[in-house]
């Protein structure tokens, strides 16, 4: 149900968009805000909210890289961590919260996270999660200094949240809409064939996130019929024992026919029984599928784990994960510092290497937050609501700019300036129309979704359960939300509303 959506979005979205913002960089040869004020002074905004949206993803986002470093690390033991569950304190069995979940679980959420109940829980800053964070940071910091020559780069169709998501994960994957592209399309050569790495970029991207659900959910399978079994396995265990009842009596097969007998035979005895008896269900399995950094961090893991030689998987696995976060990292910091680093006043006082130094470190500090108790949980807030409907409005507005205001025509005479060659009729009708309305469809589905939704709520770990339990979200993390909201989307009109007030100021 999701590849349908997503399959027209790289078409509609992913490709016309991708082609345009490498162009637009190509062509201004100017990081974000530079790009979109030579278009029109009134688009300061647009560069300065791409540049706002990408502090915030900076300021989160390598925390995931700090989280593959603690894997990394715990990957050369044998047996790898999480693996088993450990013993408890007194050595006489298993952990009380481990046995409720799963040792992959446990070892994310009580072992690298040491997560609290809630958010409100906020808890003290985890010293090996912020020294990962550090050592992250650093090694972004280095890659920067070395230039950027070294940089390389299940739901009905019905529901708008697949259609929604599918967006969200194209413009994610090809950032779109965070200025890296516009930056790093700036250093390229005027004659470069930005079309060419277009469609070979998006098609990659596309077949490789294709290829990589495909593996995804055979892990999901995989671990969904691994769990259903051993259910039924203890189910089976705790009726013989409890029963007396001889070996073989009870088989998956009949066990539904067999808790009947039981019930009716010895209802006192089953009554009393029934609480610890779970209700196994295979479907149920496959419904509480991991999301989101859980995904690789508890799902491979537990692939990983079942493997021949787990450890060399294991530190194959999170030494590719680390390469492609530190890559993501190197396009978003990059966004940030180009126009830093475009501006003259800026550069005539400080070198780059201090300016890139004190953006890295900046967002280190801020991003010590992720790494509290109640982390995991700020990390959710912002990986939601920092960069979605910002990225919307953002691109909607670039669209509408490059057709309307630049003029398409203008745009296609610097095309063939660039590249030799007018964009086709394909390109055209999805940058002037299909696209823009598209993006302003998902404008609307996303905001009806939130009106619906009423109180937002998240998923907080219940450590006496051994799962994730919904929760409302407090009224300072709504606020958060908004502020998070409005810091970006508000770029646009405020400047163009200061760009309308200083040249009425300089015509009186």
């Amino acid at each position: 149900g999701f590849l349908i959506p997503y399959l027209i979005m790289l078409i509609a979205e992913g490709m016309p968009l991708l082609y345009l913002e490498l162009a637009v960089g190509q062509r201004m040869r100017q990081g974000s805000i530079g790009a979109w004020k030579i278009i029109s002074p009134y688009l300061c905004g647009v560069g300065v909210a791409s540049v706002v949206v990408s502090f915030f993803l900076s300021m989160y986002y390598n925390v995931i890289n700090a989280w593959a470093f603690w894997y990394l690390f715990h990957s050369f033991q044998d047996p790898l961590p999480w693996a088993t569950c450990p013993l408890n304190s007194n050595r006489t069995g298993y952990e009380e919260e481990c046995e409720k979940t799963s040792s992959t679980q446990y070892f994310w959420y009580r072992q690298t996270l040491n997560i609290s109940p809630s958010l409100e829980a906020s808890g003290s800053v985890q010293w090996e999660q912020a020294l990962c964070l550090t050592l992250a940071w650093l090694v972004v910091y280095l890659c920067i200094l070395r230039g950027t020559a070294s940089t390389g780069k299940l739901e009905q169709l019905s529901n708008p949240k697949t259609w929604i998501s599918a967006a969200t994960q194209i413009f994610f994957s090809l950032g779109l809409g965070f200025g890296s592209l516009i930056a790093f399309a700036s250093y390229n050569e005027p004659s470069n064939n930005c079309q060419r790495h277009a469609i070979i970029v998006s098609l990659i991207n596309s077949t490789t996130s294709i290829f990589a659900s495909i593996v995804t959910f055979s892990i999901y399978g995989f671990k969904a019929t691994f769990n259903y079994e051993s259910c039924i396995n203890k189910v089976i265990l705790l009726l013989l024992n409890a029963f007396d009842l001889e070996e073989g009596s009870l088989t998956a097969d009949n066990l539904n026919e067999m808790k009947d007998y039981l019930m009716a035979t010895y209802p006192q005895e089953y009554a009393q029984l029934a609480p610890q008896i779970k209700n196994c269900s295979l479907e149920a399995e496959l419904d509480t599928a991991v999301q989101g950094t859980g995904l690789a961090f508890i799902v491979y893991s537990e692939a990983i784990k079942n493997m021949e030689v787990p450890q060399l998987y294991s530190v194959l696995y999170f030494f590719m994960l680390l390469m492609l976060g530190i890559g993501s990292m190197l396009g978003n910091t990059a966004a940030i510092l180009t126009p830093l680093t475009d501006s003259k006043v800026i550069t005539s006082r400080f070198p780059k290497e201090v300016i890139s130094g004190v953006v890295c470190f900046m967002n280190c500090i801020i991003g010590l937050i992720f790494t509290m108790e109640a982390g995991n949980y700020w990390f959710d807030i912002f990986n939601d609501y920092a960069a979605t409907l910002s990225l919307l409005l953002i691109v909607l507005v670039e669209t509408i700019a490059v057709c309307y205001i630049y003029g398409i025509r203008r745009f296609e005479k610097d095309l063939y300036t660039m590249i030799g060659r007018k964009p086709n009729l394909y390109w055209k009708i999805m940058w002037a129309f299909v696209s823009p309305l598209l993006i302003i469809s998902l404008f609307i589905f996303y905001l009806t979704d939130y009106i619906l939704t009423g109180t937002l709520q998240y998923q907080a770990w219940d450590a006496t359960q051994g799962q994730l339990v919904t929760k409302d979200y407090p009224g300072y993390a709504l606020a958060v939300i908004g502020l998070l909201v409005a810091a970006s989307t508000m770029c646009i009109p405020l400047g163009a509303l200061m760009t309308f007030i200083r040249k009425r100021l300089k015509r009186e």
